[in-house]
C-alpha cells in the first residue's frame, strides 16, 4: 500500500531503528516507546490486521511468534516481556499494517 508507513519502512523508504530483518519480517524500535524496551515486529508484506489474515498467513504468523522470544532476549528481556497486537479500530489499532508490540524492562 503506497500510503502505509510500515510498508515504507519495510521497503527502506523511511528510516527506522532496525533490530532485525529478513526476507519476510522486520523488527524496529517504536518511535513512541511505552517501556524501556519497545519494539515492533511486522511482516514485510502488507496485511492490514489480524482481522484480515487467512490460512495462507499461518506460517508467517508462526514465524513472527517464534522470533519474538529470540529478539526479546537479544534486547535484554530474558526475564519476561509483554506482547500486544491491537486489532482493528475498536481494538486500538492506529497503523493498519499488522504489527506485534514487544515491551519490557531489562532485568539484571
Amino acid at each position: 500500500m503506497s500510503d502505509c508507513i510500515f510498508c515504507k519502512i519495510a521497503h527502506g523508504d523511511i528510516p527506522a531503528s532496525k533490530i532485525y530483518e529478513d526476507d519476510d519480517v522486520i523488527a524496529f524500535n517504536d518511535i513512541r516507546p511505552a517501556a524501556p524496551v519497545h519494539f515492533l515486529l511486522i511482516p514485510k508484506r502488507h496485511i492490514e490486521s489480524m482481522l484480515t489474515t487467512s490460512k495462507e498467513d499461518e506460517a508467517l504468523l508462526g514465524k513472527m511468534l517464534a522470533l519474538t522470544p529470540v529478539l526479546a532476549r537479544e534486547q535484554g528481556l530474558a526475564a519476561g516481556y509483554k506482547t500486544a497486537i491491537n486489532t482493528g479500530l475498536a481494538g486500538g489499532q492506529e497503523v493498519f499494517h499488522l504489527h506485534l508490540h514487544v515491551l519490557g524492562t531489562p532485568q539484571q
